[in-house]
């Protein structure tokens, strides 16, 4: 039996409207039960995941920030941070403003932006889904530079930048690779979710990457957790789907890639299951991690 498992949520355990099936909850549920830590390992701040991890009965430890910070969920503090340095944050918005790209900073608390649009655009309708307490805090300010600026306690987790455009995306991307110190995660492919509008699926498509300290990712935050729990790699199931996962699933015991994803496309990971969408409530084959969630249950 594994004795840690750790789920990336957008493009693995959430399909693309963000929900998770009932089968998945009660497989989860049932591994816990049998004496298996499940933590959530994202990219989200911790009040997001935390409401996740509510949800499906994962309430120990969260991963947040692509391994930023760890969250005791139990004892309500942070065990672990690797917070931005406010100059570097700074630095970034600067190149982003200068050519207006748009950017939006994650704080150990909110999500700052200027705009809704692209992934926030995506926050704000599963929080429409959500009673109030399980939102996504997001916080539309007029100008994020200042309110960094003058706000000298705001713990940093990362920056998301977007832009539906190619070429002009990858001009930022060499452009923050001259900067020293941080981590500029080379997102492959373009992002696809959708949001129901009525009855009408609404597509949301864009070109992103993710920058936070340089050598900080989830598979650094499970060793800090595995040190903690006296937990061997060995005994140590990832599941991911995207560049981000890429540590925790080449170093993990066992590292489970999703379908259709970068990491089956080059070939990272020990074993392959269906993409996030093939178990969507009410609709398709959903028997989507069954495979997976039997190894867990071993």
């Amino acid at each position: 039996m594994y004795k840690l498992v750790a789920i990336d949520l957008d493009g693995t355990l959430l399909d693309s409207h963000g929900e998770i099936c009932n089968e998945n909850k009660e497989a989860i549920k049932k591994a816990i039960s049998n004496g298996t830590i499940v933590v959530i390992a994202s990219g989200r701040m911790p009040d997001s995941v935390r409401n996740i991890a509510t949800e499906i009965g994962a309430n120990k430890y969260t991963i947040c920030g692509n391994g930023t910070l760890i969250y005791d969920l139990q004892k309500e503090e942070i065990i672990f941070n690797a917070f931005m340095q406010k100059e570097k944050v700074l630095k970034i918005i600067n190149i982003c403003e200068e050519n207006s790209i748009y950017y939006n900073v994650y704080t150990q608390d909110s999500i700052l932006a200027k705009t809704l649009n692209y992934n926030i655009l995506y926050y704000h309708n599963e929080n429409s889904k959500r009673p109030q307490e399980k939102r996504t805090n997001i916080n539309i300010v007029d100008n994020v530079y200042k309110f960094i600026e003058e706000n000298k306690d705001i713990n940093i987790l990362k920056i998301t930048i977007c832009d539906s455009d190619k070429a002009i995306f990858g001009g930022i991307i060499r452009k923050l690779k001259n900067i020293s110190n941080i981590e500029v995660l080379e997102v492959e492919h373009m992002s696809r979710k959708s949001i129901m509008c009525g009855t009408q699926e609404i597509p949301i498509e864009y070109f992103y990457t993710e920058i936070s300290n340089e050598n900080v990712n989830k598979w650094t935050a499970i060793q800090v957790l595995m040190e903690k729990l006296n937990i061997k790699k060995e005994e140590v199931m990832a599941i991911g789907d995207n560049i981000n996962d890429k540590e925790m699933i080449e170093n993990a015991g066992l590292g489970v890639a999703m379908g259709a994803s970068m990491l089956k496309a080059n070939n990272i990971g020990d074993v392959f299951v269906k993409d996030n969408n093939s178990a969507r409530c009410g609709r398709g084959d959903k028997q989507i991690y069954k495979r997976y969630l039997k190894t867990i249950l071993q």
